[in-house]
Order: C-alpha cells, then sequence, then structure tokens
C-alpha cells in the first residue's frame, strides 16, 4: 500500500516534455487514454502541435534547460486547468563519441538538457504540489544512469545525476504527499538511440516505458527498471569483480558506441546541432 495520496487519472493534469515523439509520445498518449488531460512540451513545436492533436492534448514551445521556458509552460497549463498533478520528466540527448573527442559545447548541451532541465522541472511544479499535498514526478533516467558505457561518458554523467537527484529528493519530500520515480529503461527503441547497436542489451518499445511510468503514478516506486530484469543485473555488475566484469565487456563489444557514425547516427547529431538550446546560445 502506497504512502502517498491516490492521484485519480480521470481528469488529472500531466506535463510531459519531449512530448512530440518517441518514448514522450507514447507516455503522452497513455495518460490521455486513461482519462488525463496532458500538455506536452518541446522545442519541434510543430511537431508537438500535430502530437497533441493525435490525442486531444495541448502542446508548448518547451527548451527544457531555460527556466524561464519550462516556468512559461507550467503557468500555461495551470493557468488552464488549475493544478499539476503528475511532471514526466523525459526530454533528453545524447551525443555518442569518445571523452575526448567531443566538444565542450556538446558536453555542456548534455548536462544542460539531461541534468538542468530535470531540475528546471521539479522546481517548476514541485512548490505547487507540495502546497497541495499531492503530485507525482517521474524522471526519466534510462540505465545509463547505473551502468557506464564507452562512448557515452558525458550522457552517463548527465544520467547518473539525474538518479541521484531523484533518490536525494524522495527522501526530502518523503512526509509531503509527492512522490517522485526513477524510470530506468534499457535501450530504447527510438531516434535517441538510432545507429547504435547496444546488443545484448535489450532494446525495448515506448510504449513499454509508457507503461511503466503510468504504473508508478499507482504505485509510487522509488525506481523502476524497463525490462525490471536489467535492473538486477546492473546492480549486479556493481559486485563483479573488475578482471571478470572487463572480460564480460570485452565479450559483449561494449565499445561500439566509439565507433564512427552509421549514417542515421550522424543524422541524429546533426539535428541535435540543429536545436540548440536557448540556453547555450
Amino acid at each position: 500500500m502506497s504512502r502517498y495520496p491516490r492521484i485519480d487519472l480521470r481528469d488529472a493534469t500531466v506535463l510531459v516534455t519531449g512530448g512530440a515523439q518517441g518514448i514522450g509520445l507514447a507516455t503522452a498518449k497513455a495518460f490521455a487514454a486513461a482519462g488525463a488531460h496532458v500538455a506536452i512540451g518541446d522545442l519541434d513545436f510543430d511537431r508537438a502541435r500535430d502530437a497533441a492533436a493525435s490525442f486531444g492534448g495541448s502542446a508548448h514551445l518547451l527548451d527544457v534547460s531555460d527556466p524561464d521556458s519550462f516556468a512559461d509552460f507550467v503557468a500555461a497549463t495551470e493557468d488552464a486547468r488549475g493544478r499539476i498533478d503528475v511532471l514526466v520528466n523525459n526530454a533528453g540527448v545524447m551525443p555518442n563519441g569518445g571523452f575526448l573527442d567531443l566538444a565542450p559545447e556538446v558536453d555542456r548541451m548534455t548536462m544542460e538538457v539531461n541534468v538542468f532541465g530535470v531540475v528546471n522541472g521539479m522546481r517548476a511544479v514541485l512548490p505547487g504540489m507540495l502546497a497541495r499535498g499531492r503530485g507525482h514526478v517521474v524522471n526519466v533516467a534510462p540505465l545509463a544512469g547505473k551502468f557506464p558505457v564507452k562512448g557515452l561518458a558525458i550522457y552517463n554523467a548527465s544520467k547518473f545525476a539525474v538518479v541521484g537527484l531523484t533518490a536525494a529528493t524522495r527522501l526530502e519530500y518523503a512526509d509531503s504527499g509527492v512522490s517522485i520515480t526513477a524510470v530506468l529503461p534499457s535501450a530504447v527503441d527510438t531516434a535517441l538511440a538510432s545507429g547504435l547497436d547496444m546488443r545484448p542489451i535489450p532494446k525495448v518499445k515506448p510504449a513499454a516505458i509508457a507503461a511503466a511510468v503510468l504504473d508508478s503514478v499507482a504505485h509510487s516506486q522509488a525506481e523502476i527498471a524497463v525490462p525490471r530484469y536489467v535492473g538486477t543485473l546492473a546492480a549486479a555488475a556493481t559486485i563483479t569483480p573488475e578482471p571478470v566484469l572487463k572480460t564480460m565487456r570485452r565479450l559483449m563489444r561494449d565499445d561500439r558506441a566509439l565507433q564512427p557514425d552509421k549514417p542515421e547516427r550522424a543524422e541524429y547529431r546533426r539535428r541535435l546541432a540543429d536545436q540548440k538550446p536557448r540556453s547555450l546560445s
């Protein structure tokens, strides 16, 4: 039995960042199907508007790295709906390459979007949730927040930060009625991982992540791995002797994120450059 107040998704107000496609869109549709009003925020407003129309929600231009942009997103939704019941911090970027090879501005963008995007969202919605004594925040922090991968050093750092942030704030607000959950997918079959061969790490569909996010509202778990067994494997890796783990990684060919980009991966990185957050302009 959860110690948190129940949130009835029928007529609840849900915010989803990065909601124009992938995990965000699947999550928005899942909440809408459960009866919630869903507002999605995305840097690609045209795509967000089309996505929102497909499930009867609302769309907003959102740069998660900009606190003012996030505050405007929250204020517009509160003006229309009166409150925020659930925030899903889903927006993120995943550049790949050797630690010394990636440009400093790419590193900074990764941290601004993946870490401060989550911080900005939580700071924008938590005061209202705390005042009402009810609310739920989901931070989507793929398993890269617990399991390091060659070629994803800064991405790993950003997701480790989100996992720690989620755990610490969950403790801080444990008696407030507001729950905070980390959803930890393995590799996901979206544009974020396009062109990256992460085998044997399983690639899961966005719908599976959306189902876990939806489930978290009812059960308020601290962490949910998707699929669940990968969380156990990641925990086991932390206590596996390093020589054994190195051998296993070598057999798995865990350096593939360091390899030259496939065309679809190069296209993803080009899109990242085109959608530079306002905070870095």
